[in-house]
């Protein structure tokens, strides 16, 4: 039995996770230190498998990154575990209880899910500061948000965010006036505001220069730990820099797992993935 076959074996959710679902109170429990469990999902869009009895586990507060070539099923994974696209088979959990393919975009969200896609959509018209304040989950409507008073409790998120994403000294700038790699930044501060327990970035450098690069690098690393990062990414020599645990995918299913290095080494992965013989 291969290693993956064997990691599919044991954490089958019958022989660790009780099948629990109380969904009036969601709770996301990682006793078993794994916060996304997906087992067996496929997807065909006439016809053509996107996802093929893909097997999957994330750890909780792990930075996973998602590699593979065009067609691979990366997007239409994310698309899946966020309510955006239904599924023909398998079962995706959040945590041991909270089955994600019964929600809807908005309920995953609320789960505590972030997403933030290849492409940053920010309102370009408003400035920093705004865009992350229109974020906070507390807020149900954007023309409320504008006229409300933050509490202290918000303010002080908002701070603590922009440190994060380093965009404190540009807080009063238009959005549309960032640089490419800012406004990357203040999608994922829009995304932290809410205080996701999982969150999905999807090609976060592309078109960035090579020191916005690096503080992305630098930014995704530090948000491990206390949440878990999921990042697609197709710039080999930054998911090198920040990735511990790399899963390749291949016609939809998992064709290898590992640490970077194992990964360049794996025969498979470069034959298909590499392009080499």
């Amino acid at each position: 039995m291969s290693r993956i076959a064997s990691m599919q074996e044991y954490w089958r959710r019958d022989q660790v996770w009780p099948r629990f679902n109380d969904q009036a109170n969601p709770v996301i429990n990682v006793d078993k230190k794994i916060i996304l469990y997906i087992d067996g999902l496929s997807v065909s869009f006439d016809g053509f498998k996107a996802l093929n009895n893909l097997n999957l586990y994330v750890n909780d507060g792990e930075l996973r990154c998602v590699i593979g070539a065009n067609g691979a099923g990366k997007t239409t994974f994310m698309d899946v575990i966020t309510g955006k696209t239904k599924c023909d088979s398998g079962s995706a959990y959040f945590g041991q209880t909270i089955n994600l393919l019964d929600k809807t975009e908005s309920q995953v969200a609320q789960l505590g899910v972030g997403r933030k896609f290849q492409k940053p959509t920010v309102f370009e018209a408003l400035d920093v500061y705004s865009n992350l304040e229109l974020a906070l989950k507390t807020h149900k409507a954007i023309w409320s948000s504008l006229f409300s008073t933050l509490t202290h409790e918000n303010k002080t998120r908002i701070d603590e965010v922009l440190n994060i994403i380093g965009l404190k000294d540009q807080y009063g700038f238009l959005a549309g006036a960032l640089s490419h790699g800012q406004k990357q930044w203040l999608e994922i501060g829009m995304l932290l505001v809410a205080d996701p327990r999982l969150l999905l970035v999807d090609e976060p450098v592309a078109g960035m220069t090579a020191q916005e690069t690096e503080h992305t690098a630098e930014l995704l690393t530090s948000l491990a730990g206390e949440r878990t990062v999921i990042v697609v990414e197709h710039d080999m020599e930054f998911v090198r820099s920040i990735a511990k645990h790399v899963t390749v995918l291949d016609q939809g299913s998992v064709l290898a797992e590992g640490t970077m290095d194992e990964i360049q080494n794996n025969d498979d992965v470069r034959r298909v993935y590499l392009g080499e013989e």
